[in-house]
């Protein structure tokens, strides 16, 4: 956990630096609008959720975490002076997993290593300062999770899909004109699920599932 808030600091400070020198703008009306691409980087934790978090099981690993990476693309219209409207749309992968678990009771989905997300939603910002917005957001998040079971001879290997939303808040700066960095909370929960198996075998049916993803990210982008 320490090195990768080490790496996320590191990086901001690369990106915030040469980005200043370029200079902010000084008018609040006229920032944070237009479309933008950026790329994600951050702390990635998924759980078991609370509704069946199996407390026998306290010596088994009921979580994953790791390295979340990606990139994401936006469009922000202006409301006024101060607030601002955007869609958003990102696609992640993570290095989260589980070594130690082949049992099924463990994290509920069983051996587990996150795939990718994609996540589609709106957000909502209020900004304080010609370099300052913070912000709101919710969607939807689809997530992959590839599992691996064993019977100590034959290895099973299928993805498990799944559904869910997304909320979180955040704050953008604006480093000049066109760039910006940002940092962000989000909180995930996934409700439905199905198997997608390999070759001919039908995908399962639509079952009911309770997982939580905690994220926190910083990223770094343009406008156009």
């Amino acid at each position: 956990m320490k090195t990768i808030l080490a790496i996320l600091a590191a990086g901001t400070a690369l990106v915030a630096v040469p980005a200043m020198a370029q200079g902010a703008p000084d008018d609040a009306g006229s920032t944070f609008t237009g479309p933008r691409v950026g790329a994600i980087i951050g702390y990635d934790k998924s759980k078991s959720g609370s509704s069946v978090d199996n407390d026998a099981l306290r010596d088994r690993d009921q979580s994953i975490d790791g390295l979340l990476y990606g990139g994401d693309i936006g469009y922000d219209v202006p409301l006024g002076q101060n607030l601002r409207l955007g869609a958003e749309a990102e696609l992640t992968g993570s290095t989260a997993k589980v070594n130690n678990a082949v049992n099924a009771a463990s994290f509920n989905l069983g051996r587990v290593k996150a795939g990718r997300d994609i996540y589609a939603g709106a957000r909502l910002g209020y900004v304080i300062s010609p370099r300052t917005m913070l912000y709101v957001k919710g969607g939807y998040t689809n997530a992959r999770y590839n599992l691996l079971g064993t019977d100590g001879t034959t290895n099973l290997n299928q993805r498990l899909d799944t559904d869910g939303y997304r909320v979180g808040a955040g704050a953008e700066m604006a480093l000049s004109r066109n760039a910006y960095a940002k940092v962000e909370y989000r909180y995930s929960n996934y409700r439905r699920a199905e198997f997608d198996f390999n070759g001919q075998t039908p995908d399962s049916s639509r079952f009911r599932i309770d997982t939580d993803r905690h994220q926190v990210v910083v990223g770094a982008g343009v406008r156009f």
